[in-house]
């Protein structure tokens, strides 16, 4: 036999987890929250609505025996056994008793509910922000590996879960039981030992059932999630990609996954529904059976002048009574071991640890002179191919070093390591030689500024995003910001001016504009390491001039790092390194390596092809008639 794959840690996480998934180990977990060290008002919110708890279980045990002694009263006034002043004892005043008593039972459990609206309000607020900390602070290979439609929907029903959890348990499975403990305690006192049996064996049968059922349910409830989950994901990654899917006319192919997914969501809503209705059909019905044997035992009581009226009315009032607790106490378990199944994987991902941790004795980095340094670095992603093999480069204080090579050559690589995104299997990368796995990361991402290929803009004003490279800059400095990266005056026409909304991701601006924000964003941060990750690579040639030329202002005294794709964008820079299959193979400055004749001048050379039959196009299609140059631009 061939020997089973080793399980992934996600698995066995997700194992371990599903083993614990219970109503005392979600509780142990939420109690933190609940009752938090820091908040002894909230505390007392908790004590509070515990003490209204009580009085409003008091009151509701009340109301039936009020019903009873009015009951009594009326059938028979003369056997009357009323334990009241003689003023309350009459059957009018006794119907008055019952409404009060009825109305303060209402007013002290909405108080209860308002007293503890805070405390379970607050745990929903400080839970979600902790989730959404914790997954700022995992690594960039959790964010990859995750789709963001599933992501925010795990979020999403995570919260409320919370809240369901919270709520159920203090508002609903605390009191239940305590009005349990009251009626059992009221039956062996106005009736005798037969009635609680009855009482409990029917509690024990309800609560069975309840349980088997809701298992049951459970995986459909988890099937359905799934189906909800990648329904989401289908429609959130088709909307993202709205030009592509009219690019190739694939309305009605997106149509079908999406609809092939809700078409697995509705079958196991449709079960969920059926088994809804199996669960409370058969908790009616042993709810029916336990009333009747209990009704039919103070007939034949009255029969035999043990009971009275009252107590027929009493018995039946106490039992409809407890059905809407006992009703809750199945909704209890179902909603929680429901809102378990949406909580755990929230759960799961508090329970991943960051990939990248600061170590326990990090300090800040000292940045004096901004000398970076790769020092025999290896890196691979999954242990199956290497990366970056054995590189050794130094970027001096206030130069320019640019790494060109052919796609997956490692270049974008670099700019992951050090920005501690990932962490190299050997060797160092150092600032001004100190090593960066020895510093914090915030103090080494506030050093380093990063104008990317693929600029993402927040989906906010133009402002906010210029901003987002120092928040507490003034408007001066954001328009200074905005002007140095040659996008100001581009600004000043939209009507908006800068409180103009990008869209998603940026998408109501061009590349070209989307570019000038981010190295605009780069600017006002002002870090004395700059990272330019093919920055002007998915440009045309005008806008890639207006760039470059914004670029090179930016980078003139500090220590920069250029990722390039086009040559002709680093052909001044101090030092130029040529990657290939994780290695540097060639370095030098321009000349040298076009009199190298290695595989730069090979790169150069059809780069500069290609140009020219970009230039020689559009030459031919600014000299022919409108009505032609249309098709000669398309080719």
């Amino acid at each position: 036999m061939s020997p089973k794959p080793p399980r992934s840690d996600e698995q066995d996480r997700e194992q371990k987890y599903r083993k614990e998934a219970s109503l005392i180990a979600t509780v142990r977990h939420l109690w933190p929250y609940v009752w938090p060290d820091d908040r002894s008002d909230l505390k007392l919110r908790v004590m509070g609505a515990l003490g209204l708890l009580l009085i409003a279980k008091l009151i509701t045990i009340a109301v039936p025996y009020a019903f009873k002694w009015a009951t009594d009263a009326l059938t028979n006034p003369a056997n009357a056994n009323v334990p009241l002043p003689a003023l309350l004892a009459g059957p009018i005043a006794l119907v008055v008793l019952y409404g009060v008593l009825r109305s303060f039972m209402q007013f002290f459990t909405q108080a209860r509910d308002a007293l503890f609206a805070a405390v379970s309000m607050n745990a929903v607020r400080k839970l979600a922000n902790e989730v959404f900390i914790h997954l700022h602070q995992l690594s960039l290979r959790f964010h990859l590996e995750r789709k963001t439609g599933g992501l925010t929907r795990v979020l999403e029903r995570g919260r409320e879960a919370i809240q369901q959890i919270v709520r159920m348990s203090m508002l609903t499975g605390v009191p239940t039981l305590v009005e349990f403990i009251l009626i059992f305690g009221v039956f062996m006192y106005s009736f005798d030992w037969r009635y609680a049996l009855v009482l409990v064996l029917m509690i024990i049968a309800y609560l069975w059932f309840t349980q088997v059922c809701t298992d049951w349910r459970i995986t459909i409830r988890r099937n359905m999630n799934e189906s909800d989950n990648d329904a989401n994901v289908k429609a959130i990654d088709s909307l993202l990609n709205y030009e592509t899917v009219k690019y190739f006319n694939a309305e009605g192919r997106e149509s079908q996954r999406y609809d092939r997914s809700m078409e697995r969501y509705e079958r196991n809503s449709i079960s969920s529904y059926v088994s809804l209705a199996v669960l409370n059909s058969g908790q009616g019905f042993i709810f029916a059976v336990a009333l009747t044997v209990m009704m039919v035992m103070c007939v034949q009581g009255i029969r035999n002048g043990t009971n009275t009226i009252g107590d027929f009315v009493l018995l039946n009032a106490m039992m409809i009574q407890l059905y809407q607790p006992l009703n809750f106490m199945g909704m209890v378990y179902r909603e929680i071991k429901q809102a378990t199944i949406d909580i755990e994987a929230m759960f799961d991902i508090l329970d991943q640890d960051p990939e990248i941790k600061d170590a326990p004795d990090a300090k800040p980095l000292v940045v004096s002179e901004g000398t970076l340094r790769f020092e025999d670095v290896y890196f691979t992603y999954d242990h199956k191919r290497q990366i970056i093999k054995g590189i050794t480069f130094e970027v001096p204080a206030g130069k320019t070093v640019a790494v060109v090579g052919p796609s997956g050559a490692g270049k974008s690589t670099l700019s992951r390591l050090i920005y501690r995104f990932y962490q190299p299997q050997s060797g160092r990368i150092t600032i001004d030689g100190q090593d960066i796995h020895k510093v914090t990361q915030d103090s080494l991402r506030e050093k380093i500024g990063m104008v990317p290929q693929d600029t993402v803009l927040f989906n906010d004003t133009i402002e906010y995003n210029i901003r987002y490279g120092r928040w507490d800059a003034t408007e001066e400095e954001v328009v200074a910001a905005a002007r140095f990266a040659q996008i100001d005056r581009f600004i000043r026409t939209l009507p908006d001016g800068y409180k103009t909304q990008v869209g998603e991701r940026g998408l109501k601006l061009s590349g070209g504009e989307k570019q000038r924000v981010a190295i605009a964003r780069t600017i006002l941060k002002s870090p004395p390491i700059l990272l330019l990750d093919e920055a002007t690579s998915a440009l045309d040639s005008f806008t890639e001039r207006e760039i470059q030329s914004a670029l090179d202002q930016v980078v003139e005294g500090r220590t920069t790092l250029v990722i390039a794709h086009r040559l002709s964008t680093i052909i001044n820079a101090d030092e130029i390194l040529v990657l290939d299959g994780g290695q540097i193979v060639e370095r030098g400055r321009h000349e040298e390596l076009l009199a190298h004749h290695g595989v730069y001048e090979a790169m150069w050379n059809r780069q500069r092809e290609v140009d020219e039959a970009q230039a020689t196009l559009q030459r031919a299609a600014e000299a022919e008639p409108p009505s032609l140059r249309v098709n000669l631009v398309a080719e």
